[in-house]
């Protein structure tokens, strides 16, 4: 057994390196707790460290309007230690402006570099302004005839297999209290023995998107993306990725079906659903604002490629990769966003091809936080706070603490990729836009130059920089 701690160690080493690589630690090793995550101001402080409270996303949206100009001398000061930092690499690009959307007072680098999943705030005003914060989407089933049922996929992202806690936030609707509404209405009807089908056909296309590496599925970094599926393409044990997730779907629902008195006969069978098919019973999907909030939190690959379909069809094309990317970058131009440079394949940021300028993040963000866009600002309430919630809860420790609650951002993580794009409010209370952005980071140097992103961020809450 004298080869079982090298194992251990090589395990835990693979663990590790696949969770920054993807921000995936939270969700894969469960050290969000589940109030702190939605309280942050129920996590107190490490010993010894004073924190102002974390600006309120209301308080930070209503300064816009007032907030004073930046100084740019002082952002530059601010900057300047930590932009020297040499495991940032070779090709670093920094924008910081102040809410009401101006030009910069500082930039940094040229170019458009790699997003990552900062990519995810295009994604998310997208859908927030083409369907609106209050939008649901519903998981159906329909009746075929008097023997023949159909569960019909409705894009619903956080659709569950099993009934959740009350207290999880948001809140999921789930294929288990679907079979139980279905039941007690084929009852109704006199009906106790059915053939079932499962309709996933609102989404298009390849499940996989072409411009993301062909490992990615293989490996588990992401499901493959349909309109039906429960727990986001993932197996009851939580690791990895089921390969067909309409299927799995289908057949937990039968499973549930079945408990709940109905005999399905045979195994579910995949089956449009025809426009005259009569209601049964469905369920409906936490309001668009909340799934927002979840996918920035937590930076949910799957969540944000659902949204880009569901774009992708409410402007007029199809739910797929290539309408989804289409029907952001649309929307987002008829908002006013620059998109000098911008190249969008996706909705997560996991294409290595994807390019954006900082000024586009920069843009988003301002309009997110503007009182003109009450509709976008759930953009702004769900980025993660720095040293209290979702992909930020456990950065922002040794090496920033001064970052710790006054800063909020979205983070960006590939292979050689780190970016932070978000709102910093400094000691004198004045907020302001920054994206941070390196993508040729050296792999030896990659937790190092994720330090030097946070020093940055933390340096400008930590200033004096309003005018």
């Amino acid at each position: 057994m004298r080869w079982f701690p090298i194992l251990l160690v090589l395990v835990l080493l693979a663990s590790a390196a696949a969770a920054y690589r993807f921000e995936l630690g939270p969700r894969w090793f469960g050290t969000q707790a589940p109030d702190p995550v939605h309280n942050p101001a129920a996590v107190a402080p490490p010993s010894g460290l004073t924190l102002r409270p974390p600006a309120s996303p209301a308080a930070v949206a209503g300064a816009v309007d007032d907030a004073a100009p930046l100084d740019k001398a002082a952002v530059r000061r601010a900057l300047a230690g930590a932009l020297k930092d040499r495991h940032l690499g070779r090709h670093v690009l920094v924008a910081v402006s102040t809410l009401d959307g101006a030009e910069p007072v500082y930039a940094h680098g040229s170019g458009v570099a790699m997003p990552a999943s900062t990519m995810k705030l295009l994604t998310t005003t997208a859908a927030l302004e083409t369907l609106g914060p209050e939008h649901t989407f519903s998981t159906r089933v329909v009746r075929e005839g008097h023997g023949r049922i159909v569960l019909v996929g409705g894009g619903d992202p956080f659709l569950a297999s099993r009934p959740v806690s009350p207290s999880t936030y948001p809140h999921r609707a789930d294929v288990v209290t679907l079979a139980r509404e279905t039941a007690a209405s084929l009852r109704k009807q006199g009906i106790r023995r059915v053939h079932l089908g499962y309709d996933a056909t609102l989404f298009t296309g390849p499940r996989v998107d072409p411009h993301w590496p062909d490992d990615y599925l293989p490996d588990g970094v992401v499901a493959p993306i349909t309109s039906l599926w429960v727990d986001e393409g993932r197996p009851t044990s939580g690791i990895g990725r089921v390969a067909d997730p309409p299927a799995v779907a289908a057949t937990t629902f039968a499973d549930a079906l079945r408990r709940a008195g109905i005999t399905v006969v045979g195994a579910p069978r995949p089956q449009r659903a025809t426009a005259h098919a009569a209601p049964v019973a469905s369920v409906e999907s936490p309001p668009l604002s909340q799934i927002v909030e979840q996918i920035l939190l937590v930076s949910d690959n799957e969540g944000a490629e659902i949204l880009s379909h569901q774009v992708g069809i409410a402007t007029g094309g199809q739910g797929s990769f290539v309408d989804g990317a289409r029907g952001v970058t649309r929307v987002l131009g008829g908002l006013g966003i620059p998109l000098d440079g911008a190249v969008v394949h996706d909705g997560s940021g996991l294409s290595r091809e994807d390019r954006l300028d900082p000024d586009t993040l920069a843009s988003v963000l301002a309009l997110a936080a503007s009182d003109d866009h009450p509709e976008l600002r759930p953009v702004v309430t769900g980025l993660p706070v720095a040293g209290f919630t979702g992909s930020l809860e456990d950065r922002f420790a040794e090496a920033a603490p001064q970052g710790r609650g006054r800063v909020r951002a979205k983070t960006g993580t590939l292979t050689g990729v780190s970016a932070l794009a978000g709102i910093a409010t400094d000691v004198t209370g004045d907020p302001m836009t920054f994206v941070l952005m390196a993508d040729r980071i050296k792999v030896p140097d990659t937790l190092a130059a994720r330090a030097a992103l946070d020093r940055l961020a933390a340096d400008l809450g930590a200033c004096r920089c309003g005018g």
